[in-house]
This record gives C-alpha cells, sequence and structure tokens, in this order.
C-alpha cells in the first residue's frame, strides 16, 4: 500500500479496530511474520499508537515483540516518561529494555537521532531481535521530503524513507499522525507529548509547526504532491539499485563490511554513467555520497593505482585493489591483549570476529584460505597479525604474511584488525588468509576444528 495514495484521506470517526486491520495487512505485506521485533518506544503519541497496533497484529502473523526504550537524558521529565513505558510494556505482557544516554539538554537533533539509532542497533543485537521497528508515519515523511528538498537533495534522498531497509521497519507510512491518535483514543490509550516537538528552534519542529499549515493553506494538496515526489524518486532508487545486477561486466560483490565492484568493466564507461554507479554501490552499503565524492571515484578506477584510495564520507573510503574498486568502512585497531580459545568447547567474540570450537575428526586434507580449521591438541591464542611476521604455508615455503593476505586478495583497507592463532609462539592461522603447516592433525585423528566469521 503506497502512502502517497492515502495522504488525502479525510478526517473522521475512527471504529474500533479498523486501523489496526489495515495496519495488519499492510504489516503482512513487508515479510515480518514470526519475526522477533524491537519496537522502538518514545512514550509519544505515535509510538504508543504503534506498539497497539504491534500487539493487536501479534497473534495472527506470529510477532514477538520486546519493547524498547531510549532515555537520551535531554529532557528532566525523560526518566518519568521511561516509567511510563515499562509499565505500558508490562500492560502488553512484552519484555521491556531501556538504554540511558545522558545527552543533555544542549544536544542537536542530529546528535541525539544518531545516538538513538546507535542505542536501539545495540539494543537489536542484544536482544536477537530481527528488525527495529520506528513509529515514522505519512506526515514524517511528507516533512521529511520538504526538508530534503529546500536542503538540496538528489533524487536518492528524496525517496525518504522506506517501509523496510536493512534492520529497520518503518510500518506506519501509509497512515497519518490524525489517524494513529484516533485509534490512540479509541483504545483509551495516550502518551507523552514532548514540547520540543512545538519548539521552532528546532528545525524538524518549525517545518511541522509553521512551514507546512503555511503551505496546506495555500496548497491543500502539497502533502500528496509531496509524496509523489518521494514515490518518484524511490521508483529512480530502486531502478539504479537494479542497474548494479544487470551491467555486464560489474561483478558486484557484498563483503564485509562494504562491497566491491570489477574495475576493468568500468574504465571506459562515461564518466556521468560511473558517478550514477558509483552513488548506487554507495547507497547499498548505507553510505551517503553525493555527485562530488562519486566524480573521486570515478577518478579513482581511471588511475589504476591499485591500493590507492579516496575518502567517502565519515569513515567510508574506495579502494582500488586487484582490479576491483571496494567501498570498505577500515577495520579499528583490535585489542593488543591476546584472547585464549580456552577449553575442547566454546565460542568468543574478538574484534568484530566471532570464533567457534568443538572436537571434530580431522579432514584429509586442509585448504589453505578457509575460515575453518582442525588443529592437534596445543594452545591456541586469536592476537592480531603482525607486519614482518612469516608463516610456512600448506604445502609451500616460509612467506611473509603480508605476501599471504595479497595472495588471497584482502585490500590493505581491510588488514587492519584481521586476526592470527598462534600456539606457542608461532603463527599457525590466519583465518581465509592462511593455515601454516604447525600443529595439522592426523586424518581422521580427534582434532579440535575452529571457525572464524567476520560479525
Amino acid at each position: 500500500m503506497p502512502y502517497v495514495s492515502r495522504m488525502g484521506t479525510p478526517a473522521g470517526g475512527d471504529r474500533p479496530g479498523r486501523l489496526t486491520v489495515l495496519f495488519g495487512e499492510h504489516l503482512a505485506t513487508l515479510e515480518v511474520a514470526s519475526s522477533r521485533l524491537l519496537a522502538a518506544v518514545s512514550g509519544g503519541p505515535d509510538s504508543v499508537a504503534l506498539l497497539d497496533l504491534l500487539v493487536g497484529c501479534r497473534e495472527g502473523l506470529a510477532l514477538d515483540i520486546v519493547v524498547a526504550h531510549v532515555d537520551h537524558g535531554i529532557h528532566p521529565d525523560s526518566g518519568a516518561v521511561a516509567e511510563q513505558v515499562r509499565r505500558l510494556a508490562c500492560d502488553y505482557g512484552l519484555e521491556f529494555i531501556q538504554r540511558g544516554l545522558a545527552l543533555g539538554p544542549a544536544t542537536s537533533e542530529t546528535a541525539a537521532r544518531g545516538a538513538r539509532h546507535r542505542a536501539l542497533e545495540a539494543m537489536r543485537r542484544n536482544a536477537r531481535a530481527d528488525l527495529i521497528v520506528t513509529a515514522h508515519h505519512a506526515d514524517d515523511q511528507v516533512e521529511t521530503v520538504l526538508m530534503r528538498v529546500l536542503r538540496g537533495s538528489g533524487p536518492a534522498g528524496l525517496a525518504a524513507m522506506a517501509a523496510r531497509r536493512g534492520r529497520v521497519l518503518h510500518p506506519l507510512l501509509p497512515f497519518r499522525r490524525e489517524e494513529l491518535a484516533r485509534h490512540l483514543q479509541s483504545v483509551g490509550r495516550s502518551g507523552w507529548i514532548d514540547p520540543a516537538n512545538a519548539d521552532p528552534t528546532h528545525l524538524r519542529s518549525w517545518f511541522r509547526a509553521e512551514v507546512l499549515p503555511a503551505l496546506r493553506r495555500r496548497l491543500p494538496d502539497v502533502d500528496a504532491q509531496l509524496g509523489r515526489v518521494a514515490e518518484q524518486a524511490s521508483l529512480d532508487r530502486g531502478a539504479w539499485d537494479a542497474v548494479l545486477n544487470l551491467l555486464p561486466g560489474l561483478d558486484y560483490r557484498a563483503e564485509p563490511g562494504g562491497a566491491s565492484i570489477a574495475s576493468n568493466a568500468l574504465e571506459t564507461t562515461d564518466s556521468k554513467l560511473l558517478v550514477c554507479i558509483s552513488m548506487a554501490i554507495a547507497r547499498r552499503c548505507g553510505i551517503s555520497l553525493g555527485p562530488s565524492r562519486a566524480k573521486r571515484v570515478a577518478e579513482l578506477l581511471r588511475s589504476r593505482t591499485s591500493g590507492s584510495h579516496v575518502p567517502l564520507g565519515g569513515p567510508w573510503i574506495a579502494e582500488l585493489s586487484f582490479g576491483r574498486v571496494h567501498f570498505v568502512h577500515p577495520q579499528r585497531s583490535p585489542p593488543v591483549d591476546p584472547q585464549a580459545l580456552a577449553g575442547s568447547l566454546g565460542t568468543a567474540a574478538w574484534a568484530g570476529w566471532r570464533f567457534t570450537w568443538a572436537p571434530a575428526p580431522a579432514p584429509d586434507r586442509q585448504d589453505r584460505m578457509a575460515l575453518t580449521a582442525w588443529f592437534a591438541p596445543g594452545s591456541l591464542f586469536v592476537r592480531p597479525w603482525r607486519a614482518g611476521e612469516c608463516v610456512r604455508p600448506l604445502g609451500g615455503r616460509r612467506r611473509r604474511l603480508v605476501r599471504c593476505f595479497q595472495d588471497a586478495r584482502i585490500p590493505r583497507s581491510r588488514r587492519v584488525g584481521w586476526p592470527a592463532l598462534e600456539s606457542a609462539g608461532s603463527v599457525v592461522w590466519v583465518p581465509g588468509v592462511c593455515r601454516s603447516d604447525l600443529l595439522i592433525p592426523r586424518p581422521g585423528a580427534e582434532a579440535l576444528r575452529v571457525d572464524a566469521q567476520l560479525a
């Protein structure tokens, strides 16, 4: 159900359960059945309405709902609001989790939003939820589109919020704020009114309280028209995303921490097309990339200088390496202290990697560059690999680890933070890069199988 089709919905009485039925029909199209959902509930009317609607669909879609509240620590009543949300979750018989941020009243909208997103994602991981569900609705979408128009956003930005993108779900986009308010009244619920939502010193609040009302008086269909802008921009964005799978020779690959494309296929591509392709790839990776920075990617590709890179904003870079352009978020420096893989069975998280180990018969042969290895008895520690270290690979001569990384075609930007397993002072395995000839068990003998995965 495209949200623009409801922009002109007139105000009127709300039949009990009517919105729950419409919401449930829309939610079913978002493929969330049998999912564990983290419902972000601020305590405001919109998020309280969202929670009630989710609960109304819980049984029909077999949903497992966790209520999550982020206390920004900005308003003096934030502690009382958090308690109200906790009681609301209790009323519905739902699990409740909370995270305090203590941001302070001087925090900007942008900083608060970024901190909230990071907190919700951390809560989602800890709760093992599939998706974060937020209460953004059709009026929020209109405000977002107008603000982005006036900030000079390109077509992709004007697509604004999607019903589902990555781990975030916006199931209220087809519905207006007034519909949610009527529903809340019909079920006897209410929410906390944040004074900041009416404070014109905040840009979005100014748009909501002053700009859009003035536009609606002069242009009564402005909501529907802005909705059409978003719909057309979404179509354009989706088309460019589809192109990545269709262009011959592009060889798009999703990679840990980003993605890459083959550089040879694009060296003679028209510059304008190359810029648009770069922006489409960046969007898939979650990078906000404008035309000026996308032009740097085109220049990087034309340079043919392997190992060179250009910044894309924030921590992201584009790196030309081994005949491919990698859009990557370079790994941070790992912990210095080694971590033991203790016992015959266990799991360990280390610098963005996860290791699991258990007893298993050794195979006839091991793959030198695999993410799984078998070891004869011996103490194993995971630690960062070090420049200048050497290893003797299976079936090969002693060589420096940096050459092994090159053989495995691991770009330089991704090598920082790569783990190495050590035993008795020697490197025995660099996952996905090189298995040494140390601690090799006899085929069929009881051994320790270790699996490595980049989180």
